[in-house]
């Protein structure tokens, strides 16, 4: 809240003034979208092109008394999520409203079986939300999941954090939203009760028992990153156990 931005939109003239501004620039997207989505038609792309229209987060403007994004309230971390897919098998679920999870990195994934381009799992970290467009079986995340590297910002000097400790984690599942920051008392919000995300829990000793939970949702997420990125799964399972077959005798007697 110390930040240049969250102090400016504290203020309630800068917001009166703001956010008309921002309004336009979205008018303005709407318009150029426009333009794109006119070209489409008249050259026949519409067809076979898959558009999806989103962000990378969200702004404050001003909620919660902050700026800019770089926390987990809902201001910033739900995005617009807009998917036109031109598959005939999407009829089925097309001007459908899909309440369900997803996460930015299930767009590579679901490009790629779109174009019918096996999905390299040795690398790409999200699943294809394909199913969710066409046939609508499939099982989707019970939770969403979001990090910040605040290394470069003012908040790391003032909270005297060494860069390579600026981290923060979040968790959010249907009910209950978990920020883990590593060196400080984690934040815990009750979203069916506090929707607004006002009352911290993070330290209630009545909620012990649900951010040891959503921390091990955390740290199984973390720990089930992809880190054998330079060769395929494929490659992994055809080499195991196999130094034997090069001559290699480790064990053997």
């Amino acid at each position: 809240m110390n930040h240049k931005a969250g102090r400016a939109f504290s203020r309630q003239e800068v917001r009166d003034a703001v956010i008309p501004a921002y309004m336009g620039l979205i008018k303005q997207i709407d318009d150029h979208l426009g333009r794109v989505f006119r070209h489409l038609e008249e050259s026949g792309r519409m067809d076979d092109t898959m558009i999806v229209f989103t962000s990378d987060h969200g702004d404050y403007l001003g909620d919660h008394w902050l700026g800019e994004k770089e926390f987990f309230h809902e201001q910033s971390v739900r995005v617009p999520m807009i998917v036109y897919d031109p598959d005939r098998n999407a009829d089925s679920t097309r001007g459908n409203v899909d309440n369900r999870f997803i996460e930015g990195i299930d767009l590579v994934p679901t490009f790629l079986e779109a174009c019918g381009i096996d999905i390299p799992d040795h690398i790409v970290e999200g699943r294809s939300a394909l199913w969710r467009l066409r046939d609508g079986i499939g099982e989707a995340r019970d939770h969403a999941y979001s990090e910040l590297d605040y290394a470069f910002y003012q908040a790391r000097v003032e909270l005297g954090v060494d860069p390579h400790e600026a981290r923060l984690f979040m968790v959010r599942t249907e009910d209950w939203k978990y920020v883990h920051a590593l060196g400080f008392e984690p934040l815990l919000f009750d979203l069916r009760n506090d929707p607004s995300e006002l009352v911290d829990l993070g330290r209630d000793p009545g909620y012990a028992a649900m951010r040891n939970e959503l921390h091990d949702m955390i740290f199984e997420r973390i720990a089930r990153r992809k880190n054998r990125v330079g060769i395929t799964t494929k490659k992994v399972v055809d080499r195991t156990d196999g130094a034997h077959r090069h001559g290699v005798l480790i064990g053997y007697w």
